[in-house]
């Protein structure tokens, strides 16, 4: 395939995962209001909050059957588009249960949406011979403070988000719609077989996601306990305890950002082991920093060392076993359960003893990454050139 074809359909798949983030960004932000308008507490927010994830998790198998059925390119532009149709739905909520309704419709579609597209992301990859899946998912990131920024804004100016995600979710369909245009139209040979509906993550997807866990459990917990640990142990300023959290996501996104250069030249194995020792540090700089600005260095650390985590381990999913779509569905549930059981499990343990010893289990948990990485190797890029298509890999349609 020429070269030029294989970089529109980078850019491409990049401009999808943009598009995916800024819904994310974009519903956020609003979380507030919508807690508002649906009239519940704090309590009944965090169950309904859970549903995302539970919805994801039960749709996220189907990805592949899709996809098998209508070819990956019709595939992307119809989930992409369930996806951020679905980002008007939870500001309609009037009550706990329609909230609750709307948020397993949002997570399902997104679950399937980000299934689809890290395999196109994937694919691509493999024919350019280069790794692009932290950029990608740095792309995820840009989009993610993109649509924040834009729900910042809109918040600012105390507009109704159900005006706010209406127009949102019609620019982005449309935004959506035309970055699927590009990306590559596979289709399954004649003679495979279809992939189940429903299946368990094969074995090679839970040993990968494995390492996604913890990478995800770290991020999830710095992003959402880093301002209350600067303001409750360190006594920081409301402004400064906010900036980390800030800075942080930043941090992931530059990090995600270049990465990709990284992997090529030290391969994912290594890239994952010295990224683990890095977020180590930074988790025991944390938990021992007595200054907000030690602890910011050590949150800084730590997004540094586990950005690249997440993309290598869908890469390496998309490697393993027979079934591309199910090993990063695999992949794609452990780690939305860990994004969901972070913040959570961060606050049960510091209600029992402190944040401090919460963020000691974060550090316990980068340190896994550097005991497990070699689960990479032969299945993410480490620097080998890729095994020759299997005879049953999708082909593609020009």
């Amino acid at each position: 395939m020429p070269i030029a074809r294989l970089v529109r359909a980078r850019y491409a798949v990049a401009a999808v995962f943009c598009v995916h983030g800024a819904v994310t960004g974009s519903f956020a932000t609003r979380v507030p209001w919508i807690q508002d308008h649906a009239g519940v507490g704090a309590g009944l927010l965090g169950v309904a909050l859970a549903f995302p994830a539970i919805g994801a998790s039960v749709a996220m198998p189907l990805a592949g059957a899709i996809s098998h059925r209508f070819g990956a390119r019709t595939a992307l532009r119809g989930l992409l588009a369930l996806w951020t149709l679905a980002l008007s739905l939870p500001a309609l909520a009037p009550n706990v249960y329609a909230l609750c309704a709307a948020l397993f419709v949002f997570g399902a579609t997104a679950g399937m949406s980000d299934v689809a597209m890290n395999a196109l992301g994937v694919e691509v990859e493999n024919r350019l011979d280069r790794s692009i899946m932290s950029s990608l998912h740095g792309m995820w990131s840009v989009g993610a403070l993109i649509g924040s920024a834009g729900g910042t804004l809109a918040a600012h100016l105390g507009s109704d988000a159900r005006i706010h995600h209406l127009l949102a979710s019609a620019v982005l369909t449309v935004a959506g719609l035309l970055a699927c245009q590009g990306v590559l139209d596979l289709r399954s040979t004649p003679d495979e077989e279809p992939p189940p509906r429903f299946a368990l993550p094969p074995r090679s997807a839970v040993i990968i996601g494995a390492i996604g866990f913890c990478g995800v459990f770290a991020e999830g917990a710095s992003l959402d306990w880093s301002a209350v640990y600067l303001r409750d142990e360190l006594d920081a300023s409301a402004g400064l305890a906010a900036a980390s959290t800030t800075a942080f996501a930043l941090t992931m996104a530059v990090a995600r950002l270049v990465g990709d250069r990284v992997v090529d030249r030290f391969g994912a194995v290594r890239t994952v082991r010295v990224g683990g020792v890095l977020a180590t540090a930074g988790g025991v700089l944390v938990v021992l920093s007595p200054h907000p600005a030690a602890a910011m260095a050590g949150f800084g650390c730590i997004g540094l060392g586990i950005a690249v985590v997440v993309p290598l381990a869908f890469a390496a999913a998309g490697r393993s076993g027979t079934n591309p779509s199910l090993a990063i569905a695999g992949v794609a549930t452990i780690t939305y359960t860990s994004g969901l059981v972070a913040p959570s499990a961060i606050g049960g343990i510091a209600d029992l003893t402190s944040l401090v010893v919460s963020f000691g289990l974060v550090t316990v948990l980068a340190f896994g990454l550097v005991l497990g990485a070699g689960v990479l190797r032969g299945s993410a890029r480490d620097g080998a050139v890729p095994a020759p298509a299997r005879e049953s890999a999708p082909e593609l349609q020009s």
